[in-house]
């Protein structure tokens, strides 16, 4: 007998109050990174109707202008009339900045292994303990889950056809869920699609429903994965007048879930936007993925799974956890020799491997922080090494 599991993620669109936050932080970020690629950033950003505060631990050379930043951001978003509750033009900005502590930059600054050694990837210590996940599957291009791939795309595709005009009387904020069923832990149909769309009070609901059921949903979800018994929801609540800041307060490192595998795979609960890459809830994260992603394009597994944890102050990770899920010929305790033979999960290795000084983390906020081919944690240049320990 067939086993049939249901599966679902969601993803949130650039105006959804949470993602408002998250792309202030991390635009103010890339803007210290500009002027000093060496800048210690903690920003993190609440916003409501009609007021944006920016807070956080800041150690940079770099002059931020902070409220020309938020501004930018929130007229790109798409929030640029009073009538909407939040707009760019007449919204507060608050701040409340501090240098980074000095106990923590003491961690990072000088690691523990530094006092031994002479290797300059030992220099820099994690910026906190915890525990970062990667993973890696084949079940799209991008070896990302089916699910959230599809969430992303749908929410990507409603605000570009809000921004290009294609949909009529659509506001920024919204959001999608996408259940798939996996039929022996396969892909096999997509069960339901629910599509929240923000809109003018005057839109005709029927009339948008129809046009993102056309113009959303069927130009994203592969026909073949549709069947009779698929279901769409539009608006489910039936209006969705009152959205964005205005309609739900935000707050920087909020989804969570959304940003990386939409829950498919455990998350270990540190937020990324507006971190600076030696806080390894963020470079960490980025780098088990790309692990896991060199490992299945490698054909090593169909399926993998990292955990790697840190201890504040330390350069070397504590612990290393692989889980291919039976996918592998390998053994597990194989696939840890191989990937500490082929990679360095230092602080310091990890941002100079990846680029992560460079001011490029506004590409990372809206639609996954994971599965974007251009960002450097997606490249596959290890896998043709990696193909070596096939068998």
């Amino acid at each position: 007998m067939d086993k049939i599991k249901l599966f679902s993620s969601e993803s949130v669109t650039e105006g959804h109050p949470d993602k408002v936050c998250d792309a202030i932080s991390d635009g103010i970020l890339d803007e210290a990174l500009k002027g000093d690629p060496n800048s210690r950033v903690a920003c993190e950003v609440c916003c409501t109707t009609g007021m944006v505060m920016v807070m956080g631990e800041f150690t940079t050379e770099q002059y931020i202008d902070i409220p020309k930043v938020v501004r930018g951001v929130i007229k790109e978003i798409g929030y640029n009339d009073s009538s909407l509750g939040f707009d760019y033009h007449n919204c507060a900005v608050l701040t409340y900045i501090n240098e980074q502590s000095a106990d923590i930059s003491m961690g990072v600054s000088d690691a523990i292994e530094s006092k031994e050694s002479a290797d300059p990837a030992d220099r820099i210590g994690a910026g906190d303990q915890g525990m970062m996940f990667g993973y890696a599957c084949t079940e799209t291009p991008e070896l990302m889950p089916l699910p959230i791939a599809l969430a992303h795309m749908l929410t990507q595709r409603l605000t570009a056809v809000r921004k290009q005009g294609v949909v009529k009387g659509l506001r920024p904020d919204g959001k999608a869920q996408v259940t798939v069923a996996y039929v022996n832990d396969k892909p096999a149909y997509v069960d339901t699609v629910v599509l929240s769309a923000q809109h003018d009070p005057d839109v005709d609901l029927d009339q948008l429903r129809k046009h993102i059921i056309d113009e959303v949903i069927l130009k994203i979800v592969p026909a073949d994965m549709v069947n009779k018994d698929t279901k769409f929801l539009i608006n489910p609540t039936g209006r969705f007048v009152i959205g964005g800041p205005h309609g739900d307060s935000g707050l920087t490192g909020r989804k969570i879930i959304v940003d990386t595998y939409g829950g498919m795979c455990p998350h270990g609960g540190g937020a990324f936007s507006g971190k600076d890459p030696t806080k390894v809830d963020r470079s960490a994260t980025y780098y088990a993925r790309y692990v896991c992603k060199n490992i299945v394009a490698a054909g090593l597994a169909d399926k993998v799974q990292l955990q790697v944890a840190y201890a504040i102050g330390k350069a070397q990770p504590v612990s290393i956890c692989v889980d291919t899920f039976g996918s592998s010929k390998l053994t597990n305790e194989e696939l840890i020799d191989i990937i500490n033979k082929h990679f360095d999960f230092r602080p310091y290795s990890i941002i100079n491997e990846l680029g992560l000084r460079a001011p490029i983390y506004s590409q990372t906020t809206n639609y996954g922080h994971l599965g974007k081919d251009r960002l450097p944690w997606e490249q596959t240049n290890k896998a043709q090494e990696l193909k070596q320990y096939l068998r």
